[in-house]
């Protein structure tokens, strides 16, 4: 059944493969992007080109949020799916961060998914169902060094799709979390570096090991074609095309060691939640009430 979607950070990476993936299958695309008369243009015209609906929106500004929303409204009707792609990375040490460079990037990664989600719940409440696939990463299970801030907004994208979740079951809106590891994508290329390197030489040498890092990490991604970024969007896509109740709550991609320890972990705290809302009475807050045909 085709499904009406809008994805964020539509101009390269995951967002982009989705989109095109999913039009492929018939699904009515909404590609969200900033600028796209402008540096995102020939991203833009692709899409538009493959029959996606191109709709500029700027995930920092409500305003912008606000009036996509309501452009795709008007265009669609309804909105089925939402998938929060639109996202930023970070390389560097965590204390060279100032509390700006974590604003910036807690704008995109968590306050704008907020953002597009408080603009689009309305309309999923209203029709009594309704898909939000948050893209979260594996470091918002688990961290590793250079990449503090982004750990931590992604740590806080996982918490907030847990809440939508048992928030909005009731409502027939189901809330869903797609977990990728590193891949090979445009998403490198545009990392928030730090602003103060006013303690470098207190660091010694170990100012260098962000940079050593990465490039480590590049290697090993060149040297693993089997970590292939469509993937992702193939994940999204099942979720998508997965009946409303039967959809699993994390799904994690990866075929670089990351993932596999991942599941058992995501498997133990599912228990522990169960157990909890069990013990509080809550267990069909957990439960996806499907209201109508989805």
């Amino acid at each position: 059944m085709s499904k009406k979607i809008l994805i964020t950070g539509t101009s390269g990476g995951f967002g982009k493969l989705t989109a095109k993936t999913l039009l492929e299958q018939g699904h009515n695309v909404a590609a969200s992007m900033r600028d796209s008369h402008g540096r995102n243009k020939e991203h833009a015209d692709e899409l538009k080109a493959a029959g996606a609906l191109i709709v500029d929106i700027d995930v920092t500004n409500t305003v912008s949020v606000n009036d996509g929303i309501e452009q795709i409204m008007d265009a669609m009707g309804r909105l089925d799916v939402v998938v929060n792609n639109a996202g930023v990375g970070v390389l560097g040490l965590q204390e060279q961060f100032t509390p700006e460079d974590w604003q910036k990037l807690f704008d995109i990664n968590v306050f704008g998914v907020q953002r597009v989600n408080r603009a689009a719940l309305p309309h999923m409440r209203n029709q009594g169902s309704g898909l939000l696939i948050q893209v979260s990463s594996l470091l918002g299970r688990m961290t590793i060094p250079f990449y503090g801030p982004y750990n931590a907004s992604k740590w806080a994208v996982e918490a907030l799709a847990e809440n939508y979740r048992t928030e909005l079951s009731g409502f027939g809106v189901d809330s869903v979390i797609v977990e990728p590891g590193g891949f090979p994508t445009t998403f490198f290329n545009s990392l928030i570096t730090p602003s103060d390197h006013s303690q470098d030489n207190s660091y010694g040498d170990f100012v260098n090991a962000p940079k050593a890092f990465f490039d480590n990490f590049e290697g090993a991604l060149a040297s693993n074609p089997a970590q292939n970024p469509q993937d992702v969007a193939d994940a999204i896509a099942t979720l998508i095309n997965t009946p409303a109740g039967e959809r699993p709550f994390r799904t994690v991609v990866d075929k670089m060691g990351m993932g596999d320890p991942i599941k058992p972990y995501n498997d133990s705290l599912d228990q522990v939640t169960s157990g909890i809302y069990e013990a509080f009475g809550m267990s069909d807050m957990l439960k996806l009430k499907v209201l109508e045909t989805q």
